[in-house]
């Protein structure tokens, strides 16, 4: 998302701001965070142009340049549209409860008798391909 702002609270010499907003996912943790970011536009005393991002009031390095995880202080970061990772969250908060892993039992259906738990062993998972390789 980028929008250019006008004159009015722009810092010191900046020319214009433009407002990115960004999402981030640690690709070594696998935590995920946003930050918008005002980045002035300046030229200086030579006439050559720069940029300054600004998250939070404070002058920050360019997330584009070589990101952090603010969990794990990673770098390893996937930028990706901002949304991204807000959407996943307000998703993930929809859903009342998220199943344990592990097996899933069928509800018993009436009128028959409930199947007697099988047991499994490697030998009964190899038996299909020891067939094949002794036919």
């Amino acid at each position: 998302m980028t929008e250019i702002a006008g004159q009015p609270g722009l810092r010191g010499t900046a020319a214009a701001v433009v407002h990115e907003s960004y999402a981030f996912a640690c690709m070594r943790c696998g935590h995920g965070w946003e930050q918008s970011y005002a980045i002035e536009h300046h030229t200086d005393a030579e006439g050559q142009e720069f940029v300054m991002y600004v998250a939070e009031g404070r002058v920050v390095p360019s997330p584009l340049s070589r990101p952090a995880c603010v969990n794990c202080d990673g770098h390893v970061v996937r930028i990706m549209r901002a949304g991204q990772v807000s959407s996943v969250r307000s998703a993930a908060e929809r859903h009342h409860r998220v199943p344990q892993a592990g097996p899933v039992e069928a509800p018993p259906v009436p009128g028959q008798a409930a199947p007697e738990p099988h047991h499994w062993h490697l030998s009964d998972l190899l038996h299909p391909f020891q067939r094949r390789a002794a036919g």
